[in-house]
């Protein structure tokens, strides 16, 4: 009894099922009452520091290895970034590649947060032992749902390594557009896919929304507050992954800022460090640090978009818009609806763009010297808005990089929703594996890359073992 009369801090380390490493600690006051929780990206990448003194012409193929899961989103900004450097327009057909394949990244990374990472909660509870929530599991006990997952992710990496050389970090995205054309024989063996493909989406999304009702204490409680939202949108106001100008609104959908040129984004995006996350935490400028948070993300487009602009998934998003009546859903558990209705969309926009006639034709890159020093390349990841902004000297050689990675966007919402879940879910004088599975699982609605989206120079807390031969600890060195 007397132990349970004084604070304790519960350390999950670390956090399980997304990409990259993190750690959550739940403050316990006295009572048992959770009084604080956050969470901490403990790894750092730096390419911003790795980059400098490089050519311009080396960042799409450096920054994509920030990332495994989406690197051609990186690939995608940073030739935004040098097709200003350059004062160029890549040819139309440069650019509908280009789309596709960041179209294609979309859905398989989409594709792996629902099924590989996101789903065993959603088929065996969130109560169900630690040891059944995988995907190993679902092989056994839901063969056809875990094969479905791994032919449409499939699906989209096969799309990736036609059109941009390989699955991971494909380098046929370059500076003034693509390097290899498309052939007919690789349209139509994408287009004799999408049928499949299609089935599948459409069969995930109908098991999601039949199984909502389950679920009603996560999504009351799940980073359910007010909040800004941030996301391109084309010049209709529609959903947009590779072009378009930044819009703000409001948790009441109120347009704060729109047909922002994302090349002006620091007018609008400040970027706090905090000493216990190697995360940055960005913020809406106008509203100052905390009060301008805002979200990115699947969630934050649909919130945002006027209509998805191609029609099954409009009518898939019709019904989404109307679970708040028209205005922005505040509830972050329905990321994971967010992320269907965008695979759907991306399954018709890749058909579409295909079909475009001017996809096929052999003009595909428009090559120049270095006409400015600065550039600014803006597209929307898998997780949200994602900036390159690279400074270069008169010889192209990169002198200063700022990178907001579309998870970084999220931060602050990720630490509130955190929070938050503590509070609803973790009974400190009665900890279950369940609750703290919840904390776990709130993260996952975001679907963090904190593997690429590790760059502020702050001071986490660590320890470091060092064992002999038999295991016994020798030394430890412990930072703070």
């Amino acid at each position: 009894m007397e132990e349970l009369n004084k604070k304790r801090k519960i350390i999950i380390d670390p956090v399980t099922r997304i990409e990259g490493h993190a750690k959550i600690t739940i403050d316990i006051d006295e009572d048992g009452v959770v009084d604080d929780a956050r969470i901490h990206v403990t790894q750092f990448r730096g390419f911003e520091k790795i980059c400098e003194g490089r050519l311009y012409t080396e960042m799409p193929a450096m920054t994509s290895r920030t990332c495994g899961i989406c690197p051609v989103s990186h690939a995608i900004s940073s030739t935004k970034a040098c097709d200003e450097i350059l004062a160029i327009t890549p040819p139309q057909a440069g650019i509908n590649i280009r789309k596709i394949v960041n179209l294609a990244q979309i859905l398989q990374s989409h594709t792996l947060n629902f099924y590989h990472l996101s789903a065993p909660d959603f088929v065996y509870g969130f109560d169900a032992k630690k040891e059944d929530r995988n995907i190993f599991k679902m092989i056994q006990t839901h063969p056809d749902m875990a094969k479905d997952g791994i032919k449409l992710r499939a699906f989209g990496q096969e799309i990736i390594e036609t059109l941009g050389g390989k699955r991971i970090h494909p380098d046929w995205i370059v500076p003034g557009g693509m390097s290899h054309c498309m052939t007919k024989e690789q349209k139509n063996k994408i287009l004799n896919q999408i049928p499949q493909a299609m089935e599948i989406a459409k069969k995930t999304i109908e098991y999601f929304t039949n199984n909502l009702h389950k679920f009603k204490k996560e999504i009351d409680s799940f980073a359910t507050f007010p909040s800004l939202f941030m996301s391109l949108v084309n010049k209709k106001g529609n959903l947009e992954h590779y072009d378009g100008l930044l819009k703000f609104i409001d948790a009441d959908g109120k347009v704060l800022e729109e047909n922002i040129n994302p090349s002006d984004y620091k007018k609008y995006i400040g970027e706090a460090v905090e000493k216990d996350s190697f995360l940055k935490s960005p913020y809406y400028k106008p509203f100052g640090y905390e009060k301008g948070m805002y979200r990115v993300g699947a969630l934050a487009r649909l919130n945002i978009a006027k209509f998805c602009g191609t029609s099954l998934a409009d009518e898939f998003f019709e019904k989404f818009k109307n679970i708040n009546n028209g205005k922005p859903i505040l509830n972050s558990f329905y990321y994971h609806y967010a992320r269907l209705i965008e695979m759907i969309y991306c399954i018709e926009k890749i058909e579409e763009i295909l079909n475009d006639p001017l996809t096929m034709n052999p003009q595909i890159r428009a090559h120049a010297e270095v006409n400015s020093t600065k550039g600014v390349g803006c597209s929307e990841a898998p997780r949200g808005t994602l900036f390159h902004d690279y400074v270069v000297s008169k010889d192209g050689i990169i002198e200063k990089m700022n990178l907001i990675i579309a998870t970084g966007n999220n931060n602050l919402a990720m630490n509130a929703g955190v929070k938050q879940v503590a509070q609803t879910f973790v009974d400190g004088n009665n900890i279950t594996d369940g609750a703290l599975n919840r904390v776990e699982a709130v993260i996952r609605c975001f679907d963090p890359c904190l593997s690429c989206s590790t760059h502020a120079m702050g001071v986490v807390s660590s320890k470091i073992d060092i064992r002999d031969t038999n295991k016994n600890i020798i030394r430890s060195i412990i930072r703070s």
